[in-house]
């Protein structure tokens, strides 16, 4: 078995996901093989990746566990993240286990299901780390939560039964990390307390000095000796997000040449498609928060993924985005709808299994003459594809349920795998697609720009992820003491 290290937060969103994607990248620089692994995730940002040994192939893992492997030069596997969780209400999620749809459960219902799920759990364990030299885990938000230590197989009750020594991370920007990190020192048991190393803090703004006497705090209350102190790194914004919290902070920026409305869907999904738009200089991508208009002067607006189609698409109506839609149209703008966005644009959805929930059937949003019928199976897969508007090639995935049929698909968007798919609105202003990671094609992209009359920067958007996981890496090495860091795994 690979030697194994482990970042636990003192809560979510400490900037866990980015810290390990920056670390196996700095490990891989120094010539090892490095695999990520999360024992246990939650996002409806999911990606496509291999199952060793399945002839099927290919199964679905968090967006954040693809990026990781990514950063460790190697493709992914279902066995970096065995469990997912895709919530689909605010109370029920539904859950993949080693890349396959395992079932639908309630939150409370999920906590009975955990001992089940360990198995999985050090299944993929056993696997993942095979032909490495070192795996770098990361945990789901807090080992503090010690109400839920008992069935836990995320935090401690993996670290505890795999014997990984855990680095604890505090975010110093939300305020309250020397609190946060004593605190966790002094609520967690004695078995989970000795499996902590250490801890590092992350997000730090200003003169890094100003936090030496925190660190003797720290020292003073718990003991444990402080990796280091990480900046607050500008360089993570252009990787790709996997939680939709970041959603929540992201403002809209200076004003540029061609404005990109996104809804802010409730079960948004695969958001990441519109980081490619992002990165483009005469581009600005504005995600609009339920409560708030669609902005007239967007040239285009893009329907993202969602997990719950027609939950999603009835929340559009009440928030009016319908009515401003509709009125974008009439200006003349342009829209694009992928996946679950993609079925809100036609006539109908229909759901007679309840596979969604309750709501049978809800009314679309019209701006294409089709109709998606739920069904029971899931299309996943890594797909090659062509634009058929502009004859320029594609790549990207699949990972959604529902058969689409209907007039306008005799006008595809795409071929995927040699299989007509999407459709196109007689003006060729509307797009719909199965396709995710339709903008990361940086040919399609400049084209596509070109016709909203804006110039593409000629971006290689690939290589400048790698480029941001090589600066993430670089700042990691000279604020961390990964020497010592690497030195633990065990």
């Amino acid at each position: 078995m690979a030697k194994a290290i482990m970042l636990q937060g003192t809560g979510s969103d400490v900037g866990k996901t980015v810290l390990v994607a920056g670390l196996c990248r700095a490990a891989k620089n120094r010539g090892l093989k490095v695999r990520p692994f999360k024992p246990q995730n939650m996002s409806n940002n999911a990606a496509v990746a291999d199952i060793p040994g399945d002839t099927a192939g290919e199964g679905e893992i968090g967006r954040g566990q693809w990026l990781q492997a990514l950063a460790c030069g190697v493709r992914p596997t279902v066995h970096m993240n065995p469990v997912l969780l895709k919530p689909q209400s605010d109370i029920g999620s539904q859950v993949v286990v080693q890349g396959k749809v395992f079932g639908e459960a309630r939150a409370r219902d999920y906590q009975a299901m955990k001992a089940r799920l360990m198995d999985a759990v050090l299944n993929s364990w056993a696997k993942v780390g095979e032909g490495a030299d070192l795996v770098i885990v990361e945990g789901a938000g807090s080992p503090a939560e010690i109400n839920l230590r008992s069935r836990d197989i995320a935090n401690m009750g993996f670290a505890t039964r795999a014997n990984v020594p855990v680095i604890l991370v505090g975010d110093i920007d939300r305020g309250g990390v020397i609190a946060s990190v004593a605190g966790t020192h002094l609520i967690l048991p004695e078995e989970d307390r000795r499996m902590i190393a250490g801890y590092l803090i992350n997000k730090f703004r200003g003169d890094v000095s100003l936090f030496d006497d925190g660190i003797k705090a720290i020292e003073k209350f718990t003991g444990w000796r402080c990796f280091g102190v990480v900046p607050w790194l500008k360089t993570a914004g252009r990787l790709p997000s996997e939680d939709s919290v970041v959603l929540e902070r992201l403002a809209s920026g200076e004003r540029r040449a061609l404005k990109v409305a996104v809804p802010m869907l409730a079960r948004i999904a695969n958001f990441d498609d519109l980081d490619p738009l992002k990165a483009e200089p005469q581009v600005e991508v504005v995600f609009v928060p339920p409560g708030k208009r669609l902005p007239e002067d967007a040239g285009l607006v893009v329907i993202p993924g969602s997990k719950s189609t027609i939950g999603d698409l009835i929340k559009f109506r009440e928030n009016g985005w319908d009515r401003d839609l509709a009125a974008h149209r009439k200006r003349g703008g342009h829209v694009v709808g992928i996946c679950g966005g993609y079925q809100m644009l036609g006539r109908m959805v229909r759901d007679p299994d309840g596979i969604e929930g309750s709501v049978r059937e809800a009314e679309g949003l019209g701006l294409l003459d089709i109709e998606t019928v739920m069904e029971p199976e899931k299309t996943l897969r890594n797909s090659s594809a062509q634009s058929v508007q502009f004859g320029l090639p594609l790549e990207g995935y699949e990972i959604h349920l529902g058969r689409t049929t209907g007039p306008d698909t005799a006008r595809p968007s795409t071929i995927l795998n040699g299989a007509e798919d999407g459709a196109v609105s007689a003006d060729g202003k509307v797009i719909g697609t199965y396709l995710h990671g339709l903008f990361s094609a940086d040919a399609f992209r400049a084209a596509y720009l070109e016709r909203l009359g804006v110039k593409g920067g000629g971006i290689d958007y690939r290589a400048e992820v790698e480029k941001a996981l090589d600066e993430v890496a670089a700042e990691l090495e000279r604020h961390l003491d990964c020497e010592a860091i690497f030195g633990l795994a065990r």
